[in-house]
């Protein structure tokens, strides 16, 4: 089974997708109940790259900054929307719906 079935396996799960550091969807599943796109799976991609690099750039600032440490490096992103949330980590996201939505399995299985 591959990571993205994997991922499609989360309770509440609507899309899974893989994108390159650059932010460009690789590869993407889409669950049959629902109305994403690959072309806003493509979008969310970018996001979750362009939101990664600007807080590590805060992390890494606010270390510096205050002598305070575990901020970075940055472990992922989640965006938190009406319906459903999408969680990022390395080159791999989820898009799960709220009602159903388990973030801390989320996270451990972009881990593995």
């Amino acid at each position: 089974m591959s990571s993205l079935d994997s991922l499609m396996n989360l309770q509440g799960a609507a899309a899974a997708f893989e994108y390159s550091d650059r932010g460009e969807l690789t590869d993407h599943r889409i669950s049959e109940q629902s109305n994403l796109t690959a072309d806003a799976l493509d979008l969310l991609a970018h996001v979750f790259v362009a939101n990664i690099c600007i807080a590590t750039m805060q992390a890494r600032g606010w270390e510096k900054t205050t002598g305070q440490g575990g901020f970075y490096p940055v472990q992922g992103f989640t965006l938190v929307g009406l319906e459903w949330s999408a969680v990022g980590n390395g080159r791999r996201g989820v898009v799960l719906r709220n009602d159903k939505a388990d973030f801390e399995a989320a996270y451990a299985a972009l881990d593995s």
